[in-house]
């Protein structure tokens, strides 16, 4: 077989990296140019990277995006985000520090029950709006968010979407990874919140006159209509729960999120075009691109013969091969984005853990599953909370640039990454 299709492949994908880490060209007219060329030369399957295979467009992702954008834009004609956001300056006593640990707390605790993509599509909204009345930049408190969402995630079957490809794949259940991920998570989230007191510092401005304003004004005042806030927030409590219920149910989260989004707009008659509005298509085009990019990786096996190649040095050193998951997939996962990866190294990894015994096995695949799941915040592409985001950033007049979210992103995965490799060193093989 000629070798040429993934070398072409690979060139294609740096450069578009290449050109969205610098940020001179438009990301999503890079993403779109970089697919078309692997369209046109035969590098992705042709039409079929439109259906639903192991690689190519991921319209489950795309159309839990659409609903999810559609039932915040329903919600914020409510004005509870203004209400959440008045709520958390005046709580945290327009504290930066303070107010970050609050809005990452609720996060936190929100992530591992939801998916990343609607616990920040739901926060980002309150997050910009304290931030405008306090007189603060919003962007580190966006990336401290997200970056919290993908550490809380993977305490969870449901939280991170690799966690649901790799639970499917091993035979793993909710609460297997409640009992082996959850603990990991929660000490990587504590350490987080110490490392952000570190990482964001200069960021962390006060304006006592702001403060001020914001510390007299009534909160619940800024709901603008309570019934359409009550009846929205019933729907947006049984999509909750349609999301938690999905497993048993059978329901993808895709539907339940559509449907939700159109019981939503019935039940509360919201404004169309102000709904609409909300809708984020730039950042909907970016994942079209980014889905087809990394097909054209997996199609010509690019992805796959990295993952061999890291899995062939381990041999029958299984603390090695556990390293290797760790550290490896925590590198790859940040460049590949870590969906299409994960969907791609998970029969590489089942080889692997079926020559192992039961016990040992089960903690490669937790390892794997770690690195997966950490490799979110290499970079500002790595995750799909990360693109939402830098989109609603953007969206919001306060842009994210790739690498000022990426060089927190490193650290951030650094540390977890290291705390994670401990624990698996010391649950699983001492």
């Amino acid at each position: 077989m000629s070798a040429w299709p993934a070398i072409a492949a690979t060139v294609i994908f740096a450069v578009a990296f290449m050109f969205i880490a610098t940020e001179k060209f438009n990301r999503v007219a890079v993403v779109l140019g970089a697919a078309g060329l692997m369209a046109l030369l035969g590098l992705v399957p042709g039409s079929e990277v439109f259906y639903a295979h192991h690689a190519g467009i991921d319209w489950d992702v795309i159309f839990l995006l659409l609903g999810m954008m559609i039932i915040v834009g329903v919600i914020k004609q409510t004005g509870v985000f203004e209400f959440l956001a008045i709520w958390a300056a005046q709580r945290s006593q327009g504290r930066p520090y303070r107010l970050m640990v609050l809005l990452v707390a609720i996060t936190g605790l929100a992530s591992p029950f939801l998916d990343n993509v609607t616990t920040v599509m739901l926060v980002a909204p309150i997050t910009i709006s304290v931030c405008r009345r306090l007189g603060i930049a919003a962007a580190p408190y966006l990336i401290a968010e997200v970056l919290a969402s993908n550490i809380a995630g993977a305490a969870t079957l449901i939280g991170d979407p690799p966690n649901i490809i790799i639970g499917s794949r091993a035979g793993l259940s909710f609460n297997d990874f409640l009992v082996h991920m959850a603990p990991v998570a929660a000490l990587m989230f504590l350490a987080f919140v110490l490392l952000a007191r570190v990482m964001f510092r200069r960021s962390f401005q006060f304006h006592p006159e702001r403060f001020a304003a914001v510390r007299e004004m009534d909160a619940r005042a800024a709901i603008t209509d309570p019934a359409m806030l009550t009846r929205s927030l019933i729907v947006l409590t049984l999509v909750m729960v349609g999301f938690g219920l999905h497993t048993v149910t059978g329901v993808d989260v895709a539907i339940v999120a559509l449907v939700g989004a159109g019981v939503m707009v019935l039940v509360t008659r919201a404004d169309t075009a102000k709904y609409l509005a909300e809708v984020e298509w730039p950042t909907l085009v970016f994942f079209l691109g980014l889905f087809v990019m990394v097909a054209g990786l997996t199609e010509t096996g690019v992805i796959e013969q990295v993952g061999q190649w890291a899995t062939s040095a381990v041999g029958d050193s299984w603390f090695a091969g556990a390293t290797s998951l760790i550290f490896g997939s925590a590198v790859l996962g940040a460049f590949f984005d870590n969906i299409p990866y994960t969907a791609t190294m998970a029969p590489i990894v089942e080889n692997i853990a079926a020559q192992a015994d039961p016990q040992t096995g089960q903690a490669l695949w937790w390892s794997f599953a770690l690195g997966a799941d950490l490799s979110g915040n290499g970079t500002a592409v790595a995750a799909s909370a990360n693109i939402v985001v830098l989109g609603l950033a953007a969206r919001a007049g306060q842009p994210i640039s790739f690498w000022q979210f990426t060089r927190y992103g490193i650290v951030t995965t650094v540390l977890t990454t290291l705390i994670a490799w401990g624990y698996v060193w010391l649950r699983y093989f001492t």
